[in-house]
């Protein structure tokens, strides 16, 4: 197993701190929404994906999503203890669902599409998910495909933002000293993240 650095750690645990304290303001927006028009739940179900996002995108290397989105959790959930396991777990099931593409190729591919992918996926896994679990019957079909599409593009947006603020933290030289560098393939400049 690769070693990891103080500094990895470190960085990993600054990133869920802030990725933590946006989920606390998140939960209660959500909540709201949750009350007043569930149908639109999705359009804030991507907040839980920057953490992992940024990392990723900064770091370049496995695990980091995992570790942010648990560090994320648990910070939210110092927060509001009351939805402990609702931080935790979902901290936990997106940094997850956000490893398996790059864990898949050992993480030596780090495009952009992989990771619109990857969020467009598991937010559809979610939105399925969720969606069963309050009583699909309970919803009309527009409803229905008004709920996943929201829990599909709200992730591919927030994916997006992440990008933008690990490339912003990159040129500030946030991680420059561990963030593994690109792989190129020959001849082609296909491959920047």
């Amino acid at each position: 197993m690769q070693r990891l650095s103080t500094r990895l750690l470190l960085t990993c645990a600054a990133i869920g701190v802030g990725g933590g304290l946006v989920f606390v303001v998140s939960g209660y927006v959500g909540g709201t929404i949750s009350a007043t028009a569930p149908v639109l739940y999705g359009l804030i179900i991507g907040v839980y994906f920057l953490p992992g996002v940024v990392s990723q995108a900064l770091l370049r290397r496995g695990g980091v999503a995992l570790m942010t989105g648990l560090t994320a959790g648990l910070v939210s959930a110092a927060f509001s203890p009351q939805w402990f396991f609702r931080y935790f777990g979902t901290g936990l099931a997106i940094g997850l669902l956000q490893e398996i593409p790059f864990a898949v190729s050992r993480y030596r591919v780090w495009r952009a599409w992989v990771f619109y992918l990857a969020a467009g996926i598991a937010g559809l896994v979610f939105g399925g998910s969720v969606l069963v679990v309050l009583g699909i019957e309970h919803f009309a079909p527009l409803a229905q495909t008004v709920y996943i599409a929201l829990f599909v593009l709200s992730p591919i947006a927030f994916t997006a933002l992440g990008r933008a603020v690990a490339a912003a933290l990159a040129r500030a030289g946030v991680g420059r000293s561990i963030a593994k560098p690109l792989q190129r393939d020959r001849g082609s400049a296909g491959t920047r993240a």
